[in-house]
């Protein structure tokens, strides 16, 4: 299957109608209103919203991620990849991944970090079958 990888940015029908969904369907507690503004607020602190669509222009999965300088040295950190459910299992997040790569690379990044929420196994046997290792804990402090 040919696909092909895009940028979408914040003012384009693209980012509505192709990414929202995905990543709503990721973060089910985040709605239309608050996925629009959290995309506007995000892209301007550098977030890249990525998407793979296939020949007959359906978004097939969506990566965001931005390059950070930190102590560790230059790194392209993924906050969301996401497959659309018919697609999973069909090599399609492993492409975009195999992009993201690319361009951690071009960008003179050191190496790639996510986070994975503890319950997600099947995107952590993704990670693991794309040699990502387990070389932290992520903690967080709910202030509510």
């Amino acid at each position: 299957m040919e696909l092909t990888v895009v940028d979408v940015g914040p003012d384009t029908p693209a980012l509505h109608r192709d990414v929202a969904p995905l990543i709503r369907a990721l973060r089910p507690a985040l709605g239309a209103d608050g996925f629009a503004a959290f995309a506007a607020e995000a892209h301007a602190q550098g977030l890249v919203f990525t998407a793979a669509y296939d020949d007959l222009g359906r978004c097939l999965a969506v990566a965001t991620h931005r390059v950070l300088a930190t102590s560790r040295g230059r790194l392209l950190f993924v906050e969301d990849l996401v497959t659309a459910p018919p697609a999973r299992s069909a090599g399609i997040g492993g492409r975009l991944f195999a992009v993201l790569r690319e361009r951690a690379r071009a960008a003179g990044c050191v190496r790639i970090e996510l986070d994975s929420g503890t319950a997600n196994h099947g995107a952590h046997r993704f990670y693991h079958a794309h040699r990502m290792a387990v070389t932290a804990l992520h903690f967080g402090l709910e202030l509510k």
